[in-house]
């Protein structure tokens, strides 16, 4: 299950349990439509209530990267996983943002919020 918050200029996404496909295609959701009228924005991943996340969930992660390329400022991904931390430094690689893992929620959020009043 995830819980996903939106302002302006950021999408912030909360994950409980495991992470499904439908539920990365409601973020996708918000996403398209805060790029589309909006433009580029910052993400806002708190994962450390995740229990795991679906096979199509990484291969749609995968695309969703690619596709938006120049579509992200600033990615910040708060986890205590090893295993996210490496899959968050290789989603990198696609993106032309700063992408930073926390593992802690209240340096992640002011990170975010130092950024964009920079």
């Amino acid at each position: 299950m995830i819980v996903v918050d939106h302002q302006a200029s950021r999408v912030s996404v909360s994950v409980f349990g495991e992470f499904t496909l439908s539920d990365y295609k409601e973020f996708e959701e918000v996403v398209n439509y805060k790029v589309r009228f909006e433009g580029p924005i910052d993400l806002y991943f708190d994962l450390t209530q995740m229990q795991g996340a679906t096979l199509d969930v990484a291969w749609e992660e995968l695309k969703f990267s690619r596709a938006h390329a120049n579509d992200f400022n600033r990615v910040a991904v708060v986890t205590d996983s090893q295993w996210v931390t490496w899959s968050a430094w290789i989603s990198q690689t696609f993106v032309n943002a700063d992408v930073t893992v926390f593992d802690d929620i209240e340096e992640a959020k002011a990170w975010l919020e130092q950024e964009a009043t920079a």
